[in-house]
């Protein structure tokens, strides 16, 4: 039976690895931010772990066994790390311990495609612009979950604007300059896109990751899109984000 978990202060754990063990030799580490999220993170590890990169896991205080279960999930290439709860305070915290050049913010109900750790590290290596994303298919294929996933990419290809649901990746030297995400509860990635706007472009690689449908399915899709819109829209016209959290249910 998994333990049930508290929140704690801040604290960067590094998961002890067998002797034997030697850490991949990476440029790029993924970073997740997790929150009850027990039934994911032993698949998102095992996933992770296929891929030539570090891993980070910022946990927000679970209490469902997710903590426990990352450190049952033992691997030279895994490091843990406590956080307060919120998405943008967590990726900050887990960048904060990345000693890579290249930064990837990963949803704990998405996955990489094969071999696109690689992409995304030659990508950064030879491209003009140090920041860029994948585009986005849902788990569950059908044809409004297909539409969906065309509208949001080609909204980000039209705007610029990087979703967390399309693995935001940078470089740390510019991660760094820009102070990292504004630490807000909601919109925190349209924020970082417009910081790393000025930069240039966002690369759209030729790719997709494969995200979770689960809130869609949860909340149907016609309500989960104009919330979505509604809240953006509340968001142009000067809304706080802390106000819009507060009308925002994620499902977990």
């Amino acid at each position: 039976m998994l333990e049930k978990e508290t929140a704690k202060p801040l604290v960067s754990e590094k998961i002890p690895a067998p002797a034997a063990a030697k850490p991949k030799r990476s440029s790029l580490t993924v970073i997740v931010p997790v929150l009850n999220e027990v039934k994911q993170v032993r698949t998102l590890v095992a996933h992770l772990s296929a891929q030539p990169c570090h891993i980070i896991i910022v946990d927000g205080g679970s209490a469902d066994g997710t903590y426990a279960a990352l450190r049952a999930a033992i691997s030279s290439d895994l490091t843990v790390v406590r956080a307060p709860p919120g998405r943008a305070g967590q990726m900050n915290a887990g960048a904060a311990q990345a000693e890579t050049d290249f930064l990837l913010f990963l949803h704990a109900d998405t996955q990489l495609p094969d071999h696109g750790v690689t992409l995304v590290i030659d990508t950064l290596r030879s491209a003009g612009s140090p920041w860029g994303r994948f585009d986005v298919r849902f788990d569950q294929s059908s044809v409004i979950f297909n539409v969906i996933a065309w509208f949001m990419n080609w909204r980000s290809a039209l705007t610029g604007i990087c979703t967390g649901d399309q693995a935001i990746f940078v470089t740390a030297e510019v991660f760094a300059q820009i102070q990292g995400y504004d630490d807000i509860p909601l919109m925190e990635d349209i924020e970082l896109s417009r910081k790393l706007k000025r930069y240039g472009k966002p690369i759209r690689l030729p790719a997709s990751v494969t995200t979770a449908a689960r809130r869609w399915q949860a909340y149907g899709p016609i309500r989960t899109i104009l919330t979505m819109w509604w809240l953006r829209f509340l968001y142009w016209l000067g809304v706080s984000p802390q106000s819009l959290a507060r009308r925002y249910v994620d499902a977990r």
